[in-house]
């Protein structure tokens, strides 16, 4: 299993899915995506080059033919945008929590009306990111969110970012047909359950789980019910 993480996140993001997953019998393979965590570019390779391909040339690297992919939040558009292009390398796909990078234009409206510009972004990550029930709840994990978000990216002047290999649009979506699921939070800010329906009505046998507390980070805030809404579901994939 492959997991990408969030913008707000890296490796080190995934503390909480280790164990369960590998407990499950999974080979568990996590990685700071390019310009993230302890990644350190070749520059001797075009910047910046595309989520996908990096991943697609990790996977070659590492002589995995098949895997199971899981994406949240920014790593949901690169795992759907991979998808696209390398879908017969997937066993499965899940998207978590993720506006999904999708660029129709009645989309981006909703998301302008949800998001409003820079009012919403100059919200502390941790505000934009955590449900207030988690953060009412559990202080110290919210703080471990915190310091991770902190630790996410490299000092000094970022990188451009990536573009993606493909014009994601649900017309594209629908020509998936690997197993997928969609898991939504129901105190997500950015991708709220009604929107992540969005996605699952554009994948083909796409199912979707709904985590009612959960804000933006559902494999940080709800590990519980993440892993086992992700475990269940692979347990019936082919």
């Amino acid at each position: 299993m492959v997991f990408l993480h969030a913008a707000t996140g890296s490796v080190r993001a995934w503390e909480n899915q280790i164990k369960a997953f590998t407990s499950a019998g999974f080979r568990f393979i996590a990685y700071d995506r390019r310009d993230w965590g302890r990644s350190v570019p070749d520059a001797s390779d075009p910047q910046p080059g595309t989520a996908a391909d990096d991943l697609e040339h990790l996977m070659d690297y590492l002589k995995i033919d098949r895997f199971h992919l899981v994406g949240t939040a920014a790593g949901g558009i690169a795992a759907l945008d991979y998808a696209l292009s390398s879908q017969k390398r997937l066993r499965s796909l899940v998207i978590a929590n993720s506006i999904g990078g999708v660029e129709d234009e009645d989309y981006q409206k909703v998301g302008r009306w949800m998001r409003p510009g820079p009012s919403f972004e100059a919200l502390p990550p941790e505000l934009k990111e955590l449900g207030p029930t988690y953060r009412a709840a559990n202080r110290a994990g919210a703080e471990r969110w915190i310091e991770l978000q902190r630790l996410s990216r490299p000092n000094g002047p970022q990188a451009p970012a990536q573009t993606l290999r493909n014009r994601l649009t649900f017309a594209s979506l629908e020509t998936l047909n690997v197993p997928a699921l969609v898991i939504a939070g129901g105190a997500d800010l950015y991708a709220p359950p009604a929107v992540m329906l969005l996605f699952a009505r554009h994948i083909r046998s796409a199912k979707i789980v709904t985590i009612p507390d959960a804000g933006h980070s559902a494999y940080w805030e709800t590990p519980d019910a993440f892993n086992r809404a992700v475990l269940q579901f692979l347990r019936r994939v082919k």
